[in-house]
């Protein structure tokens, strides 16, 4: 019984690609318009994440590039998806989106992303092990053996 009074936040995240083409306002205003309308249903907003002009995988309406917007958001109702869905089906200016509920392992990488510990090359993690202080040290060299003259006699 104590289950069914417990109210259950879902995390979900929303990926949408917006058109190129329009101007900046009008794109800027399209993510701005999804984060206003989940607000409205109650939803609490995590993180945005304008990934920007990436090229697509494949050609979608003529369209090799578009603008790529990330929403992570908590929701206590459940219904929220498919109106969420409808508005962007709808929408001329998204040009493909999907929708995914973020499991415990989901929920943790994505918090471990924004953190900066997920993301980095091996290298960047090498680099900053490394001492400073064996960089600054001076690299030996080899000895070169001088060159052997030989003398012809006359």
């Amino acid at each position: 019984m104590w289950a069914q009074n417990r109210i259950s936040m879902r995390q979900y995240e929303v990926t949408f690609i917006v058109d190129p083409v329009l101007p900046n306002d009008e794109i800027a205003g399209a993510a701005k318009n999804y984060q206003e309308q989940l607000a409205q249903e109650g939803c609490e907003i995590v993180h945005v994440d304008e990934m920007g002009l990436r090229p697509l995988a494949y050609p979608i309406h003529k369209r090799t590039s578009g603008i790529y917007y990330t929403i992570e958001f908590t929701s206590p109702v459940h219904d929220i998806i498919e109106k969420l869905e409808l508005a962007l089906r709808r929408d001329e200016r998204i040009i493909r989106f999907l929708t995914v509920k973020l499991d415990k392992y989901g929920v943790k990488y994505n918090k471990d992303k924004r953190d900066g510990l997920i993301g980095k090359s091996r290298k960047d993690t090498e680099r900053k092990a490394v001492e400073p202080e064996a960089h600054s040290a001076p690299i030996k060299k080899k000895p070169v053996p001088a060159p052997i003259i030989v003398e012809e006699e006359e």
